[in-house]
């Protein structure tokens, strides 16, 4: 300091000091009632950006007020430096932290509303956050006087080292950006392997890629694995899907009197049953003289591919029930034994049940 403290020098400080926390104070009570109102919006990213402000507001004005009682001090050019470069830190660290809180809620928010599921896509998340923390962390050091030249040259020097010893880290974290970007995968969708391995996306994040299956366990897949891999997506490009059911009567039905009850039925499983697709056209289309019946595949309308399970259960069920009330016979396979006594042989047709029994 320059001179010895007097009143005329504390009043203003304890003023200006007084000043910033009463600011602080109004701040946080402002912007918690604007986080009320946020949340009863439709957007989320108001709330993030709402929460964001409660955290730099405040603080941003608690150092006003120190930094006007600071200046109504009597202190060296100095001191007065240093608590202003003190300051001036404190208040790029709490915006970089808020800052990287906001941009990666955004982009959490963003990811959601694209792929229309709960969870988020964290990769974009987790590389947005650090790069933010990343750019506020130089501008830190830059505010300190410290040259971030060097810094950013040995930085490029020892990322190639680093980039050659984990290969297979980064193969995985930019083929999870690939697909991400490519949208032929997105967190919510059923996917299914050429390895045998389905179930829904559960996340994408920077080295792997989480799938549960409808049994309800985790498979964990490196992202550069799922990249190479042939694999069909059942949510892409509509979650729509249509099945068929293979169904086969004996050679004397009616066969319009077979497709009309069958008609019949898959329009009431489209119209009754959870899943189903309501507006589906019922087809029936006969293809296989069999070696006891005609063949044919019944095609049915899936709301999504787990729903498949429960429709198939439901029509079996019901086409079954109103064959036998129609009359329609669904033969059982039949087999000819051949039953060998003292050397003639004599045959016998069975049906598949009999076959297996007699043997």
């Amino acid at each position: 300091m320059t001179e010895d403290l007097t009143m005329d020098h504390l009043v203003p400080a304890g003023i200006a000091l007084a000043a910033g926390l009463v600011a602080a104070f109004l701040l946080r009570v402002l912007l918690r009632w604007l986080a009320g109102h946020a949340g009863r919006t439709r957007w989320s990213g108001d709330d993030v950006i709402v929460a964001a402000l409660r955290t730099v507001a405040p603080w941003a004005a608690v150092a006003g007020g120190v930094a006007g009682a600071a200046a109504a001090l009597p202190l060296t050019r100095t001191v007065q430096h240093n608590v202003n470069q003190a300051l001036t830190v404190l208040l790029i660290f709490v915006t970089t932290v808020s800052a990287a809180r906001v941009i990666a809620g955004l982009v959490r928010t963003l990811t959601t509303s694209r792929s229309g599921v709960a969870g988020s896509a964290t990769i974009f998340v987790n590389i947005t956050r650090v790069l933010v923390l990343a750019i506020g962390f130089l501008v830190m050091l830059q505010t300190l006087g410290v040259s971030i030249a060097p810094m950013l040259t040995a930085l490029g020097v020892g990322g190639l080292a680093v980039a050659l010893a984990l290969q297979d880290t980064l193969a995985n974290l930019f083929a999870g950006i690939h697909i991400l970007a490519s949208k032929t995968v997105q967190p919510g969708d059923y996917i299914q392997l050429d390895s045998g391995e389905e179930g829904y996306v559960e996340d994408i994040n920077w080295r792997q890629t989480t799938v549960r299956e409808l049994s309800n366990n985790l498979i964990v897949i490196p992202n550069g694995q799922l990249a190479k891999s042939n694999m069909t997506n059942f949510m892409r490009p509509e979650q729509k899907l249509t099945i068929m059911v293979q169904a086969g009567v004996a050679y004397d039905s009616d066969l319009d009197h077979v497709e009309r009850v069958t008609t019949e039925v898959v329009a009431e499983v489209m119209t009754e049953i959870t899943g189903a697709v309501p507006d589906h056209e019922p087809a029936v289309r006969f293809h296989t003289f069999g070696d006891s019946r005609i063949g044919f595949t019944i095609i049915l309308g899936v709301g999504e591919f787990s729903d498949q399970y429960r429709i198939k259960h439901e029509f079996i069920k019901r086409l079954h029930k109103r064959y036998r009330a129609e009359g329609i016979r669904i033969p059982a396979p039949a087999r000819t034994v051949a039953l060998q006594q003292g050397g003639v042989a004599f045959p016998q047709q069975r049906t598949g049940e009999d076959a297996a029994a007699h043997l």
